[in-house]
């Protein structure tokens, strides 16, 4: 079935190049559904093991799925979060900002499944964006679960076979060597022992989902590759925490160029510089301060020619 929904500061392609989600698929136009042929843009989502197709026009957003899994799909894109409150809260002395919350205010936080976000941001360090896509489809394909036509709601032909993300002890089949063999590197080994973990029950999915930030924070640092960047990602994208703040390379960078002043952090070690420039710069947004990191991310790719278009209707 198609529903459209009307949702304000949501544009599927910014979401689709913040770095947040790697499931996420443009279509060709010849894919679009005759009634609304004359969309923008057009995305296959893949997650928990569902696909939904969803296309958009300006702020009206179609998406076509079955009925008992719309407001699973809409939880999934935040659509309920009033975004634009959010933009409008940016400290107008912080110029960089303001532009990046206007550039990228079509970015939602999305909704998805803690074990995924565990593996993919496991696969992301040190990975560029297009890497670790082909890398999270490689692991869909050779150890998740096959979507079958009939659970694709979708009257548009799918010719490619769809592959939910594996579960833990389906993962847990693969061996290290296997790992390895899909250009892994030393990530095979993070991944190899966190689905043991899992299966053993020393990772509690269900626990985890119940911690709050600081909790889910000191819970998924003592786990074997898991640090701080990593775990604020898991945060993040996978258990909506949305004051976390993850800081990678384009993060540090935009911190130094942006907001780092020598007067001020003079004496600051290094070893804690990036936390207290967050904390200066970003601590006033509390638990949004993650879309503010969502961004900045973005828009530092944009100015970097990193995303060829941040607009409806153009490719990415």
């Amino acid at each position: 079935m198609l529903y459209t929904r009307s949702i304000p500061c949501l544009d599927l392609t910014q979401i689709a190049c913040s770095g947040q989600c790697f499931r996420m698929h443009p279509l060709p136009r010849a894919a679009f559904p005759k009634e609304i042929s004359d969309a923008d843009q057009g995305f296959r989502i893949i997650s928990r093991g569902r696909v939904l197709f969803v296309f958009q026009k300006e702020h009206s957003l179609s998406l076509l799925c079955p009925e008992e899994a719309l407001e699973d799909w809409l939880a999934y894109l935040d659509a309920d979060r009033d975004y634009q409150e959010i933009i409008e809260s940016v400290d107008p002395k912080d110029a960089y900002l303001t532009a990046a919350a206007q550039a990228g205010s079509g970015i939602r936080i999305l909704n998805q499944d803690p074990w995924e976000m565990i593996i993919t941001f496991l696969i992301s360090q040190q990975k560029t964006i297009p890497a670790i896509q082909s890398l999270v489809e490689a692991l869909c394909r050779t150890y998740g679960r096959s979507i079958s036509p009939s659970e694709i709601s979708c009257p548009i032909s799918v010719s490619e076979k769809l592959y939910s993300f594996p579960a833990p002890e389906e993962l847990a089949r693969a061996s290290l060597e296997e790992l390895q063999a899909m250009k892994l590197g030393y990530r095979a080994k993070y991944i190899h022992r966190i689905c043991r973990d899992a299966c053993s029950g020393s990772l509690d999915l269900a626990s985890l989902t119940q911690m709050d930030y600081d909790e889910a924070m000191a819970y998924l640092t003592g786990f074997y590759g898991i640090g701080k960047k990593v775990a604020n990602c898991i945060c993040l994208f996978g258990l909506h925490h949305i004051g976390a703040f993850p800081v990678d390379t384009w993060i540090e960078k935009i911190l130094m160029e942006h907001y780092y002043s020598k007067r001020k952090y003079r004496r600051t070690p290094k070893a804690r510089l990036m936390d207290q420039m967050v904390q200066d710069h970003f601590g006033k947004y509390g638990g949004s301060a993650g879309i503010m990191q969502q961004y900045i991310f973005y828009y530092e790719r944009l100015q970097q020619g990193k995303i060829r278009s941040g607009r409806p209707g153009e490719t990415i």
